[in-house]
């Protein structure tokens, strides 16, 4: 997983709870790293799982809540990164459905050896969404959060509900536009 992802989970942690937090769930996850990152490093995918659990037992958060939030604290900092590409997709379901086609091209021009989810899309009808996602690392809540950070970007009235899919690496979610 490139490090990107671990620094941004650590500002994260650093923002709203504290910096000690931070130093504190890194230590008490014993990483091969030891918890030092940089943005464009490559790193087992387990440590942020070892960071969130620990984050989990200091703060008496679910897992799953703490991954959602990310993915929404994750989205913002994305979105501030690439503003173009926001402004160039004027909503949701434009952003969305250019995920795998656009971002995650550059993302691999960027970091070649990334291994990134995949989205399949379809659109059964007006005002609905239907992504699913599939991915080794099964890291659908952090999915789930991006996606509700997109929501919440934009601003635009979606109700988002996720299907987990048999095996556990992959998840449905079902965007639909309220009227």
């Amino acid at each position: 997983m490139k490090g990107i992802v671990f620094t941004m989970f650590l500002e994260m942690v650093e923002s709203r709870f504290s910096p000690a937090m931070a130093e504190h769930i890194i230590e008490d996850a014993d990483l091969p790293s030891g918890g030092s990152y940089t943005t464009v490093g490559t790193y087992d995918h387990a440590e942020i799982i070892q960071l969130v659990v620990q984050l989990s037992k200091r703060t008496n958060i679910p897992v799953f809540d703490l991954v959602k939030s990310f993915g929404h604290y994750l989205f913002g900092q994305l979105a501030l990164m690439v503003p173009k590409f926001i402004s160039d997709n004027p909503t949701v379901f434009d952003f969305l459905q250019k995920v795998d086609g656009y971002i995650h091209v550059e993302v691999r021009k960027l970091y070649p050896d990334a291994e990134l989810p995949a989205f399949e899309y379809e659109t059964p009808e007006p005002g609905t969404l239907i992504m699913t996602y599939r991915s080794a690392r099964s890291f659908a809540d952090l999915a789930e959060g991006l996606i509700g950070g997109c929501i919440e970007h934009y601003g635009e009235k979606i109700d988002l509900l996720r299907e987990d899919l048999p095996g556990g690496s992959s998840a449905r979610f079902i965007l639909t536009e309220r009227r």
